[in-house]
């Protein structure tokens, strides 16, 4: 049977910025949806939690985004902090604006094995953004799952992402838990490395029958790693996603290969357990 191109997750799509609004500082999110009303109902009964796409800005080149929306939402978006050239234009985009992705690639999270388990988050600064996806699936099918925690924390009040996000998953449906590194006046939340959020009195962190998500910068990811093994978690109920630079989306070009693995066809995805067979310094 013929492919048609909008079941062609190879082919780039044309697609339209709708809106961009900031999250924090060298951080915002750009809202957009596919020029073919064809290719937009095949991109979102197709993505999952932490699946990504290759964005190609016109004159400037090909990068990865990874997807923070839930296919619950039935809405698509990309968060991407000022890093290189291509982010940089992106964020100068305005409404009514054109690119072009390929996707969606990767293994993502497998939500549905997880049914029946009890939930951990454990999110550091901009590493919500892979996150925010399984946060938002959980919650939505919230009968799907036992206990759900979510640990948050960043450097301080000001680099907190999702603040309207935060808003809801405070309100209910899971224990929400959230922490800076230092305040900024008028904070009167937890101080303290996201870690330490395990320690409160009156928290009990789950283990038996629980997946942890685990996802921040290097530093935060070890030590949080080291916590969680220490209160109980085999390796590989702590799962992750490992970037790297991702080029073809096929597994051909090399660019994303960690050992045996190449990332953009294996991963990102990975339990800890499978991490540490990669050679990764983690």
């Amino acid at each position: 049977m013929n492919q048609s191109p909008a079941d062609n997750i190879y082919l780039p799509k044309v697609a339209i910025v709708d809106a961009l609004n900031d999250e924090i500082p060298e951080v915002k999110t750009v809202h957009w949806h596919l020029e073919n009303p064809e290719d937009q109902k095949q991109f979102l009964s197709t993505f999952g939690p932490g699946m990504f796409c290759l964005v190609t800005i016109p004159g400037k080149g090909e990068f990865t985004l990874s997807l923070p929306p839930s296919p619950t939402e039935g809405k698509v978006f990309f968060t991407l902090r000022r890093v290189g050239v291509c982010s940089n234009a992106f964020q100068e985009y305005k409404p009514g604006d054109r690119f072009a992705l390929r996707g969606p690639f990767g293994n993502g999270f497998p939500m549905e094995s997880y049914y029946g388990k009890n939930i951990v988050v454990v999110a550091g600064g901009i590493g919500l953004i892979p996150l925010r996806s399984t946060i938002v699936y959980i919650l939505a099918n919230r009968d799907k799952f036992k206990s759900v925690q979510i640990f948050y924390g960043a450097k301080n009040p000001e680099t907190l992402m999702y603040a309207e996000d935060l808003k809801v998953w405070e309100k209910g449906g899971a224990e929400f838990y959230l922490t800076v590194d230092s305040a900024s006046p008028g904070y009167t939340g937890n101080v303290g490395v996201v870690g330490s959020l395990f320690k409160k009195p009156g928290v009990t962190v789950n283990v038996d029958n629980t997946v942890a998500f685990v996802c921040g910068p290097p530093i935060m990811f070890r030590f949080v790693i080291k916590d969680l093994l220490d209160l109980g978690f085999k390796e590989s109920n702590i799962v992750s996603t490992l970037e790297r630079y991702m080029k073809c989306g096929v597994g051909k070009c090399g660019h994303c290969c960690v050992g045996v693995s190449y990332v953009c066809v294996d991963g990102p995805v990975f339990t800890y357990e499978q991490l540490k067979t990669l050679g990764e310094d983690i």
